[in-house]
């Protein structure tokens, strides 16, 4: 079932059970007062018949039959009944025989007046006191004419009642397309878009300003955003993968091309084979490099208790002997307890990610130049800082140096694979920290990571 089937239903279901909940109020209250007015008018016939009945002690019963049929008006299936203080019948209609039972009249005697049913007729005892002595007045009666008007009103409630439903129906249809066709729309746009259209966005003024459809077509346009900055990743790491893997394959392959064009002597199959063996490190290389970068999950953040301070000097002491000297670690506002500096997480992984911010300082800066490496604690965070004074980033690769595979036009002539950045984001964010790149072109790179 659609929505806007399921909202007409429940609106339908609703406002017809609040309907007949006023409809029922309306009726019970209808049916209370017309008993309530037939009460009263038998009430009336009992008093005119003592009245007439026994304050007229001339009055005979004839004459009082013929008094009321000339003047009151007869209700249908009417019973008068007059008993003595004694409970013996002093009146009773010859034409109609009811009988009282005694606890009724007893009852009337007690409390003086009283409403009870006789069958189908609706009935009042009254005690009536005058200078003959003391007496019982019954009036009974069918309210036919109250019973007609309330069987209308019934059949009026019941037609204004399947009318209303009628109409509640085709207007909340009519109310549920129109609440749901902004929604719709979003989703004729939504669906337009595809994987080559990520640039599309949802139209935001469908709605009012701050209203749900509003929000919606937002939320469906971040997530458009992610999207194409996601698929705009992966072909970046596609395009940029591609002629990472096909370079070394391409000289290795060239190379051996080249060693098979003629016979040669050892000493150069020597050297082709020095060659092609260094471009199959590198392939290695950067197949482990892809490895470990998919394999830097949230899985890898636990094991050790690491200290950071401690850390930075092991990844210094795993660079290559001849450039460790370049690095100068400086320990900056210590704190008090040595278990601030500490963080939970993989011990190899994260020294992975410092050589590798340490080996990019050394790599693209001149190598009579010093690498400064700071560590300092504050306001509850450890902060670590590498700075170098080399070629720099231009502003307009910084936002892409995080991609994997990806390499600044300036830094293509120094060796690497563009995966050690990425990578060292990665499980720095694994661990809980954060990783910020400052640059200026020409002037030098600043990493800064924070725990």
């Amino acid at each position: 079932m659609t929505i806007r089937n399921r909202l007409t239903w429940l609106f339908l279901g609703l406002v017809a059970v609040i309907l007949l909940a006023a409809m029922s109020v309306v009726y019970i209250l209808q049916a209370d007062y017309t008993h309530e007015e037939f009460h009263q008018r038998l009430r009336d016939r009992a008093e005119v018949t003592g009245y007439v009945f026994l304050e007229q002690d001339e009055l005979r019963a004839e004459a009082f039959r013929n008094f009321q049929r000339r003047y009151l008006r007869t209700l249908t299936g009417e019973v008068l009944q007059i008993y003595d203080s004694k409970l013996q019948p002093r009146f009773i209609e010859q034409d109609v025989r009811i009988k009282i039972p005694e606890r009724i009249l007893a009852r009337i005697l007690t409390e003086k007046e009283v409403y009870f049913d006789l069958g189908r007729r609706q009935a009042v005892g009254l005690f009536y006191s005058d200078n003959q002595g003391e007496y019982i007045i019954v009036a009974a009666a069918e309210n036919h004419s109250g019973a007609a008007r309330l069987e209308y009103l019934a059949s009026i409630l019941a037609a204004i009642f399947v009318v209303s439903l009628v109409v509640i129906y085709v207007a909340g249809r009519v109310f549920a397309g129109r609440a749901l066709a902004p929604i719709a729309a979003v989703n004729d746009q939504v669906d337009r878009i595809t994987t080559q259209d990520l640039h599309l966005r949802v139209n935001e003024e469908l709605g009012h300003e701050q209203d749900e459809l509003t929000r919606l077509a937002r939320t469906f346009n971040r997530m458009l955003e992610r999207l194409e900055d996601g698929f705009e990743t992966q072909r970046t790491f596609v395009s940029n993968a591609s002629h990472e893997l096909r370079t070394p394959l391409t000289a290795t392959i060239g190379e051996i091309q080249v060693l098979l064009t003629r016979a040669r002597n050892p000493e150069e199959y020597q050297q082709g084979l020095d060659s092609v063996l260094h471009e199959l490190q590198q392939l290695k290389s950067l197949f482990n490099s892809l490895l470990e970068l998919t394999q830097a999950d949230t899985s890898s953040a636990i094991g050790d208790t690491i200290r950071l301070d401690e850390l930075l000097w092991e990844a210094r002491a795993s660079v290559e002997p001849e450039q460790r000297r370049r690095v100068q670690i400086t320990l900056l506002d210590l704190p008090d307890n040595a278990d601030h500096m500490e963080v939970m997480g993989n011990r190899q992984l994260l020294s992975r990610a410092l050589k590798n911010l340490l080996d990019n300082a050394l790599k693209y800066s001149a190598p009579s130049t010093l690498v400064s490496v700071q560590f300092s604690h504050h306001q509850g965070r450890s902060h670590i800082r590498i700075e170098d004074h080399g070629i720099g980033i231009s502003a307009k690769a910084l936002p892409q140096i995080f991609q994997p595979f990806f390499r600044a036009d300036n830094a293509r002539g120094v060796t690497g694979h563009g995966i050690g950045l990425a990578l060292s984001r990665r499980i720095i964010e694994v661990h809980g920290g954060q990783l910020t790149i400052t640059s200026q072109l020409g002037q030098g790179t600043t990493a800064q990571i924070s725990f």
